[in-house]
């Protein structure tokens, strides 16, 4: 369907910004790795990072490090070799990816960040299931392989109406946290510190929700693709003054552009939400392919599963159990559907793209009749594509273009 042609994508100029705070982060990792000079703290991509860090400690987040796996098209590589130890090629090809990679002793971190050798060692790992429960499984096989302390939040799944019951529950489990983390990095838990670094939590949620709403302006200003690059700081740096300065640069970035009427996109005819995890592995290969149909896939449930407008520093603990319990992933399917309609409005879009992610069932919302009921209800059509988020075994990339150009042509006919 679509000729090949020059593809109008105006870049994000913020984006050597970014680029540095993140190497300056890796960086800081790996000296304290090698020096001993910080505590390091490995933790789950949305647990409890504004804790650790309140507590003196870098903090390594195995989930970006899986990602990045993905990115470099490495991770089906090492994905046999998680493989071969026990692990199930039906979970969560991050965890495989990742062990996969420990267990040959290498790292994407070597080829961005010279110097880097390897993952920086924990002194202890910290994770919450309100993801999935492949992340307790991920960290307690590294707390065994590398010997060291394991804690954890167990968060409740299928919530509807966040209750106050699931709330204080989870407080709980995170106030307990602070005795064997206090032993651990060998200083007395400060609640004026949790709360100034929970303050800069909050700033960085509430800008990094500005940056990606900007996408609601037609033209959009930015893209789904930016977004999974662009949300690197609010994962790993959120917490600390570098993220809130990052988002303001870009937040202004888009704003100027949505004042002069510039879009990401040159033409952008159609607009699709993305509902599910990123193709690791084929991002610049799908943008081209959007791009080259017109098509801006400018919003996504992934990118925002990084706002947590519920942080509160007056009241840290209730207001980080409520946070980390509203997230999109834990929901149940009534509670996802309104929030999914609420989006697809607020976004203008007219088209919506699920991702069937083989090894990721939590955030694959398509196989239990979602994108039937939802299209019934907004009237706006969908695809359901196959593939997963590392495992590029499973993803037939020819499929995925045919079908792709297919869907863009019905929307071509429905306007």
């Amino acid at each position: 369907m679509a000729e090949d042609k020059k593809v109008v994508r105006k870049k994000i100029e913020a984006t050597a910004q970014m680029q540095k705070i993140m190497a300056d982060y890796f960086y800081e990792l790996d000296h304290a790795a090698r020096t001993g000079e910080k505590k390091i703290a490995w933790c789950t991509s949305v647990g409890p990072a504004e804790i650790l860090r309140s507590l003196g400690f870098l903090v390594h987040f195995p989930e970006n490090h899986g990602a990045m796996l993905g990115a470099t098209r490495l991770a089906t590589d090492f994905i046999p070799e998680a493989n071969a130890i026990g692990y199930s090629p039906e979970i969560c090809s991050y965890l495989t990816a990742d062990v996969g990679a420990y267990l040959k002793g290498v790292t994407p971190l070597s080829r961005a960040y010279p110097g880097i050798e390897s993952v920086p060692k924990p002194d202890v790992l910290v994770y919450n299931t309100n993801q999935c429960r492949d992340v307790q499984d991920w960290f307690a096989w590294y707390a065994k392989e590398l010997n060291v302390p394991l804690l954890g939040i167990h968060t409740h799944r299928g919530v509807g109406d966040v209750s106050e019951a699931h709330v204080m529950s989870i407080a709980r489990q995170m106030e307990n946290l602070i005795p064997p983390l206090e032993e651990i990095a060998g200083r007395k838990f400060d609640l004026d510190e949790l709360k100034r670094v929970l303050a800069l939590s909050r700033e960085c949620s509430e800008l990094w929700k500005k940056v990606l709403n900007t996408a609601s302006a037609v033209p959009s200003p930015i893209t789904f693709y930016d977004g999974t690059i662009h949300m690197g700081p609010a994962v790993v740096l959120r917490g600390t003054q570098a993220a809130v300065d990052y988002y303001k640069t870009l937040l202004a970035e888009l704003e100027e552009r949505i004042a002069n009427g510039v879009g990401a996109l040159e033409n952008e005819k159609h607009r699709i939400y993305w509902d599910g995890m990123p193709v690791w592995g084929r991002l610049s290969v799908h943008a081209k392919m959007f791009f080259e149909l017109n098509t801006n896939v400018l919003a996504s449930t992934y990118c925002n599963s990084w706002i947590f407008s519920a942080f509160d520093p007056d009241d840290p603990f209730v207001s980080m159990a409520r946070a980390y319990t509203e997230l999109f992933i834990v929901r149940s399917d009534p509670s996802k559907e309104k929030y999914i309609r609420d989006m697809l409005k607020f976004f203008k879009v007219d088209g919506v793209i699920y991702h069937d992610a083989k090894t990721c069932p939590n955030n694959s919302n398509c196989r239990y009749g979602m994108p039937q009921r939802m299209e019934k209800l907004t009237g706006i059509p969908s695809l359901t594509i196959n593939g997963d988020l590392n495992d590029l075994r499973l993803l037939s990339d020819e499929q995925t273009k045919t079908n792709v150009e297919a869907f863009i042509e019905q929307l071509d006919e429905r306007r």
